[in-house]
């Protein structure tokens, strides 16, 4: 395909957290990527502004941050919620698998299984460029002491997975907390402190090991409600 979709990123403050609406141009079919509910109008207003036609709302796993604003969204679009399938979230339209695959328009996405976060974690692979979730951050990646995590998991998600995508694809990550709104896959694997530059699993299992991280200040609500798809 010679030409690029159309992507938005979109911010909200509070939980640092990204979300993506990324449009085929020639048919203005296009997803939504981790929706926030506090911010479900302002993408609403976008995707009415731009006057897209929104197939799919991708949710890269249940986050224990925020809620979600897919089933807000759902309700007023008609477009699909889809998951990972090892989320085991029974409110999606569609729970893909590890290779699946996906049209809007003439682009497609390909679901990559990426556990290690959370055993539902999926990637999401569109044209040259790939959603992360909490697998991969800028320079980090998501914790592992809850919700299923395991750090021997999530170092071989990023490195049979995401590492052995091409050097120039474009990582968009669920959050980041520095400012910083995009990598490359070639930039993490030479210099993310935790994953890249050579770092054995020993290695990173310590790092994750030492992080000693506060519990989430929303997990206790968020969790049960993006069960849910945030209704």
């Amino acid at each position: 395909m010679n030409y690029n979709p159309l992507i938005r990123q979109l911010f909200d403050k509070e939980t640092s957290t990204y979300t993506y609406l990324v449009t085929d141009p020639k048919t203005n079919r296009g997803v939504l990527i981790d929706p926030v509910l506090e911010q479900a109008q302002r993408d609403l207003t976008l995707i009415k502004e731009l006057e897209i036609d929104l197939r799919y709302i991708l949710e890269s796993h249940v986050h224990a941050d925020h809620i979600t604003a897919a089933g807000v969204i759902r309700n007023q679009t008609g477009a699909q919620i889809v998951f990972g399938e090892p989320a085991k979230v029974s409110c999606a339209d569609i729970p893909l698998k590890d290779g699946d695959t996906l049209s809007f328009g003439e682009l497609q996405i390909k679901a990559l299984a990426t556990p290690g976060h959370t055993d539902g974690c999926t990637s999401y692979l569109i044209n040259g460029s790939v959603y992360t979730g909490d697998a991969l951050l800028i320079r980090g990646c998501g914790r592992t002491d809850f919700q299923q995590g395991s750090a021997e998991t999530l170092y071989r998600s990023v490195h049979d997975k995401l590492f052995k995508l091409d050097d120039q694809t474009c990582v968009y990550p669920a959050h980041d907390y520095l400012g910083r709104c995009s990598s490359t896959i070639g930039e993490e694997k030479k210099f993310n402190p935790r994953l890249g530059g050579g770092k054995t699993i020993d290695e990173f299992i310590k790092i994750m090991n030492e992080l000693n991280l506060a519990k989430p200040k929303r997990i206790d609500e968020a969790v049960p409600a993006n069960l849910k798809c945030g209704l």
